[in-house]
Protein backbone atom coordinates (compact mmCIF):
# COMPACT_ATOMS: atom_id res chain seq x y z
CA UNK A 1 0.00 0.00 0.00
CA UNK A 2 1.39 3.45 -1.09
CA UNK A 3 1.55 6.46 1.32
CA UNK A 4 -1.64 8.31 -0.24
CA UNK A 5 -3.89 4.90 -0.66
CA UNK A 6 -2.80 4.65 3.26
CA UNK A 7 -5.07 7.61 4.24
CA UNK A 8 -7.87 7.18 1.39
CA UNK A 9 -11.01 6.43 2.27
CA UNK A 10 -13.78 4.76 -0.78
CA UNK A 11 -17.05 6.34 -1.03
CA UNK A 12 -20.71 5.57 -1.90
CA UNK A 13 -23.56 7.65 -1.58
CA UNK A 14 -24.16 6.98 2.10
CA UNK A 15 -21.30 4.50 3.11
CA UNK A 16 -17.60 5.30 3.71
CA UNK A 17 -14.36 2.61 4.52
CA UNK A 18 -11.01 3.33 5.77
CA UNK A 19 -9.04 0.11 5.26
CA UNK A 20 -6.08 0.35 7.40
CA UNK A 21 -3.19 -2.29 7.29
CA UNK A 22 -1.32 -1.55 10.66
CA UNK A 23 -1.18 0.75 13.38
CA UNK A 24 2.16 0.92 15.27
CA UNK A 25 1.81 1.15 19.27
CA UNK A 26 1.57 4.80 20.00
CA UNK A 27 0.32 6.45 16.48
CA UNK A 28 -2.25 9.22 14.65
CA UNK A 29 -3.14 8.78 11.73
CA UNK A 30 -5.82 11.01 9.85
CA UNK A 31 -7.90 10.17 6.64
CA UNK A 32 -8.05 12.45 3.59
CA UNK A 33 -11.06 14.12 2.84
CA UNK A 34 -14.11 12.49 1.88
CA UNK A 35 -17.77 13.85 0.56
CA UNK A 36 -20.70 12.64 1.65
CA UNK A 37 -23.47 15.22 1.59
CA UNK A 38 -23.03 18.83 1.10
CA UNK A 39 -19.99 17.94 3.71
CA UNK A 40 -16.07 16.85 3.76
CA UNK A 41 -15.35 14.42 6.37
CA UNK A 42 -12.42 12.94 7.86
CA UNK A 43 -11.97 10.12 10.20
CA UNK A 44 -8.90 9.89 12.30
CA UNK A 45 -7.56 7.21 14.74
CA UNK A 46 -5.34 7.31 17.54
CA UNK A 47 -3.47 4.54 19.26
CA UNK A 48 -2.38 4.20 22.48
CA UNK A 49 -3.64 1.97 25.66
CA UNK A 50 -6.38 1.81 23.51
CA UNK A 51 -7.72 2.46 20.03
CA UNK A 52 -9.55 6.05 19.41
CA UNK A 53 -11.92 6.70 16.37
CA UNK A 54 -12.96 10.31 15.49
CA UNK A 55 -15.13 10.99 12.95
CA UNK A 56 -15.75 14.73 12.03
CA UNK A 57 -16.33 17.46 9.17
CA UNK A 58 -14.08 19.42 8.12
CA UNK A 59 -13.16 22.99 9.15
CA UNK A 60 -14.66 25.20 6.06
CA UNK A 61 -17.90 28.04 5.50
CA UNK A 62 -19.95 25.40 4.71
CA UNK A 63 -19.49 23.40 8.23
CA UNK A 64 -19.53 26.67 10.27
CA UNK A 65 -23.07 28.17 8.43
CA UNK A 66 -24.43 24.93 8.57
CA UNK A 67 -23.28 22.21 10.94
CA UNK A 68 -24.34 18.45 10.00
CA UNK A 69 -26.93 16.83 12.33
CA UNK A 70 -25.88 12.83 11.51
CA UNK A 71 -27.69 9.63 11.93
CA UNK A 72 -25.12 7.03 11.61
CA UNK A 73 -23.48 4.04 12.85
CA UNK A 74 -19.85 3.16 12.65
CA UNK A 75 -18.54 -0.27 12.68
CA UNK A 76 -14.24 -1.89 12.65
CA UNK A 77 -14.21 -4.81 10.53
CA UNK A 78 -10.95 -7.14 11.57
CA UNK A 79 -9.83 -8.94 8.30
CA UNK A 80 -7.39 -11.30 10.84
CA UNK A 81 -7.98 -14.63 11.02
CA UNK A 82 -11.95 -14.80 11.03
CA UNK A 83 -13.51 -11.35 10.09
CA UNK A 84 -15.07 -9.92 12.89
CA UNK A 85 -16.96 -6.60 13.41
CA UNK A 86 -17.60 -4.49 16.44
CA UNK A 87 -20.38 -1.98 16.18
CA UNK A 88 -20.76 1.13 17.82
CA UNK A 89 -24.97 1.78 18.88
CA UNK A 90 -26.12 3.75 16.38
CA UNK A 91 -26.33 7.73 16.58
CA UNK A 92 -29.09 9.28 15.96
CA UNK A 93 -29.48 13.26 15.26
CA UNK A 94 -25.81 14.32 16.11
CA UNK A 95 -25.23 17.69 15.81
CA UNK A 96 -21.20 18.30 14.90
CA UNK A 97 -19.94 21.55 16.18
CA UNK A 98 -16.12 20.52 16.61
CA UNK A 99 -13.58 17.06 16.11
CA UNK A 100 -14.32 16.32 19.29
CA UNK A 101 -17.96 15.89 18.91
CA UNK A 102 -17.73 11.88 18.28
CA UNK A 103 -14.97 9.88 19.85
CA UNK A 104 -15.43 6.16 19.78
CA UNK A 105 -12.79 4.15 22.11
CA UNK A 106 -12.18 0.73 21.90
CA UNK A 107 -10.82 -1.48 24.85
CA UNK A 108 -10.46 -4.67 22.40
CA UNK A 109 -7.11 -4.14 20.81
CA UNK A 110 -6.94 -4.80 17.27
CA UNK A 111 -3.50 -6.71 15.45
CA UNK A 112 -2.89 -6.34 11.87
CA UNK A 113 -5.73 -5.20 9.38
CA UNK A 114 -9.02 -3.47 9.33
CA UNK A 115 -11.27 -1.57 8.22
CA UNK A 116 -13.64 1.39 9.52
CA UNK A 117 -16.97 1.15 8.07
CA UNK A 118 -19.22 4.39 8.50
CA UNK A 119 -22.84 4.28 7.03
CA UNK A 120 -24.97 7.69 7.03
CA UNK A 121 -28.58 7.29 7.64
CA UNK A 122 -29.57 10.70 7.56
CA UNK A 123 -28.02 14.40 7.46
CA UNK A 124 -29.89 17.28 8.33
CA UNK A 125 -28.97 20.78 8.43
CA UNK A 126 -30.75 23.12 10.91
CA UNK A 127 -33.33 25.46 9.16
CA UNK A 128 -32.79 29.37 8.99
CA UNK A 129 -36.25 30.17 10.73
CA UNK A 130 -35.73 27.76 13.22
CA UNK A 131 -38.18 25.16 11.97
CA UNK A 132 -37.00 21.53 12.15
CA UNK A 133 -34.08 20.55 10.34
CA UNK A 134 -34.42 19.33 7.64
CA UNK A 135 -32.91 15.92 5.92
CA UNK A 136 -30.44 16.94 3.03
CA UNK A 137 -31.81 13.71 1.36
CA UNK A 138 -35.41 15.02 1.37
CA UNK A 139 -34.84 17.43 -1.36
CA UNK A 140 -35.79 15.46 -3.89
CA UNK A 141 -35.37 15.20 -7.71
CA UNK A 142 -38.73 15.09 -8.83
CA UNK A 143 -39.97 18.46 -8.81
CA UNK A 144 -36.51 18.71 -11.12
CA UNK A 145 -37.81 16.15 -13.56
CA UNK A 146 -41.61 17.97 -13.88
CA UNK A 147 -42.86 21.13 -15.34
CA UNK A 148 -42.35 23.52 -12.55
CA UNK A 149 -44.12 26.16 -14.61
CA UNK A 150 -47.79 24.14 -15.19
CA UNK A 151 -47.28 22.58 -12.13
CA UNK A 152 -50.25 23.82 -9.79
CA UNK A 153 -52.99 23.95 -12.52
CA UNK A 154 -51.86 20.83 -14.15
CA UNK A 155 -52.07 19.54 -10.57
CA UNK A 156 -55.95 20.60 -10.27
CA UNK A 157 -56.50 19.49 -13.21
CA UNK A 158 -55.63 15.61 -11.87
CA UNK A 159 -56.84 16.29 -8.23
CA UNK A 160 -60.47 18.36 -8.98
CA UNK A 161 -61.52 16.23 -12.51
CA UNK A 162 -61.48 19.26 -14.60
CA UNK A 163 -62.87 18.53 -18.22
CA UNK A 164 -61.31 15.03 -17.67
CA UNK A 165 -61.93 12.91 -21.01
CA UNK A 166 -60.06 9.37 -20.19
CA UNK A 167 -61.20 6.78 -17.47
CA UNK A 168 -58.15 4.35 -16.03
CA UNK A 169 -59.49 1.71 -14.49
CA UNK A 170 -57.30 0.03 -12.00
CA UNK A 171 -57.50 -2.82 -10.50
CA UNK A 172 -59.68 -1.28 -7.28
CA UNK A 173 -60.85 1.71 -8.70
CA UNK A 174 -61.13 4.61 -11.42
CA UNK A 175 -59.43 7.78 -12.21
CA UNK A 176 -59.92 10.50 -14.33
CA UNK A 177 -57.61 11.48 -16.77
CA UNK A 178 -56.74 13.34 -19.65
CA UNK A 179 -56.05 12.31 -23.01
CA UNK A 180 -53.65 15.01 -24.26
CA UNK A 181 -51.32 15.09 -20.82
CA UNK A 182 -50.65 11.53 -21.16
CA UNK A 183 -50.39 11.47 -24.62
CA UNK A 184 -47.53 14.42 -24.48
CA UNK A 185 -45.75 12.92 -21.47
CA UNK A 186 -46.21 9.08 -23.03
CA UNK A 187 -45.26 7.57 -25.76
CA UNK A 188 -46.94 4.42 -25.35
CA UNK A 189 -50.60 6.60 -24.34
CA UNK A 190 -50.10 8.71 -27.62
CA UNK A 191 -49.96 5.67 -29.59
CA UNK A 192 -52.85 4.22 -27.56
CA UNK A 193 -54.97 7.25 -28.26
CA UNK A 194 -53.45 7.49 -32.10
CA UNK A 195 -55.17 4.48 -33.39
CA UNK A 196 -58.44 2.44 -33.76
CA UNK A 197 -58.34 0.52 -30.32
CA UNK A 198 -60.87 0.50 -28.00
CA UNK A 199 -59.27 2.44 -25.58
CA UNK A 200 -60.10 5.42 -28.53
CA UNK A 201 -63.48 4.46 -28.16
CA UNK A 202 -64.29 3.57 -25.20
CA UNK A 203 -62.89 6.44 -23.64
CA UNK A 204 -61.28 4.21 -20.97
CA UNK A 205 -57.79 2.90 -20.29
CA UNK A 206 -58.10 -0.52 -18.17
CA UNK A 207 -54.88 -1.08 -16.09
CA UNK A 208 -55.21 -3.94 -13.97
CA UNK A 209 -51.90 -4.59 -12.64
CA UNK A 210 -51.63 -1.18 -10.90
CA UNK A 211 -53.61 -0.24 -8.14
CA UNK A 212 -55.48 3.14 -7.44
CA UNK A 213 -52.85 4.45 -4.45
CA UNK A 214 -50.28 3.41 -7.05
CA UNK A 215 -51.99 5.17 -9.92
CA UNK A 216 -52.46 8.23 -8.40
CA UNK A 217 -49.16 7.92 -7.83
CA UNK A 218 -47.94 7.96 -11.00
CA UNK A 219 -50.34 10.43 -12.63
CA UNK A 220 -49.16 13.03 -10.47
CA UNK A 221 -45.97 12.63 -11.17
CA UNK A 222 -47.35 12.87 -15.05
CA UNK A 223 -49.19 16.43 -13.76
CA UNK A 224 -46.49 17.43 -11.95
CA UNK A 225 -47.54 17.39 -8.26
CA UNK A 226 -46.45 14.57 -6.92
CA UNK A 227 -44.88 15.14 -2.99
CA UNK A 228 -41.64 13.63 -2.31
CA UNK A 229 -42.93 11.27 0.57
CA UNK A 230 -45.07 9.82 -1.91
CA UNK A 231 -42.55 9.06 -4.32
CA UNK A 232 -40.36 7.59 -1.99
CA UNK A 233 -42.88 5.36 -1.10
CA UNK A 234 -43.59 4.08 -4.50
CA UNK A 235 -40.30 4.63 -6.13
CA UNK A 236 -40.28 1.00 -7.04
CA UNK A 237 -43.99 0.45 -8.39
CA UNK A 238 -43.53 3.95 -10.12
CA UNK A 239 -39.94 2.28 -11.77
CA UNK A 240 -42.19 -0.33 -12.99
CA UNK A 241 -44.65 2.10 -14.85
CA UNK A 242 -42.17 4.08 -16.08
CA UNK A 243 -40.34 1.54 -17.84
CA UNK A 244 -44.05 -0.24 -18.54
CA UNK A 245 -44.96 3.35 -20.39
CA UNK A 246 -41.70 4.95 -21.70
CA UNK A 247 -41.67 7.91 -19.57
CA UNK A 248 -37.33 8.23 -19.24
CA UNK A 249 -37.63 11.05 -16.67
CA UNK A 250 -39.45 9.38 -14.09
CA UNK A 251 -37.48 6.10 -14.91
CA UNK A 252 -34.45 8.41 -14.49
CA UNK A 253 -35.89 9.53 -11.32
CA UNK A 254 -36.52 6.47 -9.70
CA UNK A 255 -33.10 5.14 -10.51
CA UNK A 256 -31.08 8.15 -9.16
CA UNK A 257 -33.21 8.04 -5.84
CA UNK A 258 -32.85 3.89 -5.39
CA UNK A 259 -29.11 4.75 -6.05
CA UNK A 260 -29.12 7.32 -2.63
CA UNK A 261 -30.14 5.09 0.02
CA UNK A 262 -28.97 1.71 -0.62
CA UNK A 263 -28.73 -0.38 2.45
CA UNK A 264 -28.31 -3.94 3.90
CA UNK A 265 -32.20 -4.42 3.54
CA UNK A 266 -32.77 -3.39 0.53
CA UNK A 267 -29.30 -4.13 -1.41
CA UNK A 268 -30.54 -7.06 -3.05
CA UNK A 269 -34.09 -5.80 -4.61
CA UNK A 270 -32.23 -2.91 -6.02
CA UNK A 271 -29.67 -5.17 -7.69
CA UNK A 272 -32.59 -7.28 -8.99
CA UNK A 273 -34.38 -3.94 -9.99
CA UNK A 274 -31.42 -3.24 -11.14
CA UNK A 275 -30.91 -5.67 -13.95
CA UNK A 276 -34.14 -5.98 -14.62
CA UNK A 277 -34.85 -2.40 -15.82
CA UNK A 278 -31.58 -2.12 -16.97
CA UNK A 279 -30.24 0.66 -14.91
CA UNK A 280 -26.15 0.49 -14.80
CA UNK A 281 -25.86 3.27 -11.80
CA UNK A 282 -27.94 1.38 -9.74
CA UNK A 283 -26.76 -2.12 -10.10
CA UNK A 284 -23.04 -1.23 -10.09
CA UNK A 285 -23.74 0.79 -6.81
CA UNK A 286 -25.63 -2.57 -5.35
CA UNK A 287 -22.64 -4.47 -6.42
CA UNK A 288 -20.04 -1.88 -5.01
CA UNK A 289 -21.95 -1.88 -1.43
CA UNK A 290 -21.91 -6.25 -1.76
CA UNK A 291 -18.40 -6.55 -2.72
CA UNK A 292 -16.11 -3.67 -2.30
CA UNK A 293 -17.61 -2.92 1.39
CA UNK A 294 -17.88 -6.41 1.92
CA UNK A 295 -21.68 -6.14 3.00
CA UNK A 296 -22.11 -9.97 1.31
CA UNK A 297 -20.44 -11.08 4.42
CA UNK A 298 -23.49 -10.17 6.31
CA UNK A 299 -26.02 -11.54 4.11
CA UNK A 300 -25.51 -15.13 3.35
CA UNK A 301 -28.92 -16.57 4.34
CA UNK A 302 -30.81 -13.90 2.14
CA UNK A 303 -28.16 -14.15 -0.49
CA UNK A 304 -28.71 -17.61 -0.69
CA UNK A 305 -32.26 -17.65 -1.04
CA UNK A 306 -31.81 -14.68 -3.70
CA UNK A 307 -29.55 -17.00 -5.97
CA UNK A 308 -32.05 -19.78 -6.12
CA UNK A 309 -34.84 -17.41 -7.98
CA UNK A 310 -32.11 -15.01 -9.54
CA UNK A 311 -31.14 -14.65 -13.66
CA UNK A 312 -28.19 -17.19 -14.50
CA UNK A 313 -26.70 -13.59 -15.80
CA UNK A 314 -26.86 -11.92 -12.73
CA UNK A 315 -25.56 -14.85 -10.71
CA UNK A 316 -22.72 -15.23 -13.32
CA UNK A 317 -22.16 -11.01 -12.24
CA UNK A 318 -22.10 -11.50 -8.97
CA UNK A 319 -19.79 -14.26 -8.78
CA UNK A 320 -17.16 -12.17 -11.47
CA UNK A 321 -17.33 -9.26 -8.80
CA UNK A 322 -16.70 -11.72 -5.46
CA UNK A 323 -13.52 -13.07 -7.69
CA UNK A 324 -12.22 -9.72 -9.09
CA UNK A 325 -12.67 -8.45 -5.25
CA UNK A 326 -10.66 -11.25 -3.78
CA UNK A 327 -7.89 -10.49 -6.47
CA UNK A 328 -7.68 -7.30 -5.98
CA UNK A 329 -7.76 -7.78 -2.38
Amino acid sequence: MNDSSAYRVETTSRLAQWRIDSLASCTYRKSEPFKIGKWNWHLAVEKNRSLFIKLFPEASNVTRENPPIASFIIRVVSLLGNRTTLAHPEITNKLWRSSEDFVWSLEVPLMGKFIIDVEFFDLKTASPNGEEPRSIWAEGVTNRESNATAVTALGRMLSDGIHTDIVINTSDGSIGAHRAILAARSPVFSSMFSHDLKEKELSAVNISDMSSEICYAFLSYIYGNIQHEVFLTHRLELLRAADKYDISDLKEACHDSLVEDIDIKNVLERLQCGTLYQLPKLKSSCMQYLVKFGKIYDLQDDLNTFLQSADRDLIFDIFHEVLAGWKGF
